[in-house]
């Protein structure tokens, strides 16, 4: 019993890199930016130590290994140590998501881990980024 646990742990541990998000720091300029891009961002106001942002972190980087064609830009604010775009994003807790296309905001969600959900909302954003 005691290794399958450890396979199941160590096969977890290897996988988790491939799942790795490519994201970058917030800054209002880089923000700004892609909002004049007409880009789709995705504002991810998370926490290490939280256990509801990892589990968005593993669905986010599923859907991006499953919809390479699909493109989006997430921006890192740590809950933390960002308390002022906290305070600007009006998270009431850290695992808050934001969707942009451009300017337009599209979707506010706290806590939400349910891959459709997730997915759906990101494809919405995207479609409405190409009109």
């Amino acid at each position: 019993m005691k290794q399958s646990v450890f396979a199941l742990v160590m096969l977890f541990a290897l996988s988790v890199p491939a799942l790795a998000l490519e994201k970058e720091k917030f800054t209002m300029e880089r923000f700004e930016a892609l909002q004049q891009e007409g880009a789709v961002i995705m504002v991810d106001i998370f926490a290490t130590w939280c256990p509801t942002c990892a589990r968005q972190q593993e669905v986010i980087a599923e859907y991006r290994a499953n919809n390479p064609d699909k493109v989006f830009h997430i921006l890192e604010v740590d809950f933390d140590s960002m308390k002022e775009w906290v305070r600007h994003f009006r998270a009431p807790r850290q695992s808050t998501i934001l969707l942009y296309a451009g300017e337009e905001q599209f979707w506010y969600s706290v806590a939400e881990t349910r891959p459709d959900v997730i997915a759906a909302e990101i494809d919405k954003a995207i479609v409405a980024a190409a009109r």
